[in-house]
């Protein structure tokens, strides 16, 4: 059997675990840069990633492919996520709640970083919070001169949030000054993404009608795909995140023309 070697000198076979170990070594790769380093053309690149793909060893992106991870994100229930990464959450909390300002309208979406800006809102004197958490409409309700709104919706067990139709319309009714949105995945090449299909269209009409959308998201959320997709990281305006984030990360995304504010 006769086998295939490129100009650089790689065999088809030897190009795709070459491939491999860059993935390995760099979480994602690029079909442009790939065909300039193995001296092939983008064509063929894009065979090989289709290639691996189809053996489940890579994840496909829009001109690229990153690591495939060992499970999609799963949906964990609220009284695990609050165990995980606490320290970080209360320190992107207590960033996010510095960007607020009185008299602002802001949602808060279900979530346990967001639950870390709740609690820092209580030296505020006026302002409106839009949320679809019962456990964060519990955490400031009590606090005098915030207006909490809650909209209809289904109750989600595993996070304590509305969901469905009832709630994107309740949305649509208003304006906001600035979103905060818990991810659980993210991602410079596949965007931001969370476990369940209504809480992303629901996360969707929110970026809708914010004036600004700011992602908090502790870094071991990054370079990870949860099941349903919310929006591409150029819809994102502030990511708050910790100084675990990936050296890879940080570049894409600031590239992007996100601004990124690392606690």
């Amino acid at each position: 059997m006769k086998i295939q070697v490129s100009k650089a000198g790689y065999s088809t076979v030897s190009r795709r675990a070459e491939i491999m170990k860059m993935i390995e070594n760099q979480r994602q790769v690029d079909v442009h840069q790939l065909s300039r380093h193995f001296k092939v053309s983008e064509v063929t690149i894009r065979n090989d990633l289709s290639q691996l793909e189809q053996k489940n060893m890579l994840m496909r992106t829009r001109g690229g492919a990153i690591q495939r991870q060992a499970h999609v994100g799963i949906d964990f229930a609220l009284s695990e996520k609050l165990k995980k990464n606490y320290s970080e959450k209360q320190r992107i909390g207590r960033k996010a709640a510095s960007l607020i300002q009185e008299q602002d309208t802001i949602i808060l979406d279900s979530g346990t970083t967001t639950l870390e800006i709740a609690k820092n809102l209580k030296r505020f004197n006026d302002l409106i919070v839009i949320t679809n958490s019962i456990h964060i409409a519990g955490q400031i309700v009590g606090i005098k001169n915030i207006k909490v709104i809650i909209p209809g919706g289904f109750l989600r067990e595993n996070s304590l949030s509305l969901v469905g139709s009832p709630a994107e319309e309740s949305f649509r009714n208003y304006y906001c000054d600035k979103l905060f949105l818990d991810v659980d995945g993210i991602s410079a090449a596949l965007g931001i993404s969370t476990p369940n299909v209504e809480e992303a269209h629901l996360n969707r009409v929110m970026i809708e009608i914010a004036r600004q959308t700011i992602v908090v998201t502790d870094s071991s959320k990054f370079s990870k795909r949860s099941f349903a997709g919310i929006a591409p990281v150029s819809k994102i305006d502030i990511l708050i995140t910790d100084s675990g984030i990936p050296d890879d990360e940080r570049v894409r995304i600031e590239e992007a023309g996100v601004q990124l504010l690392i606690v």
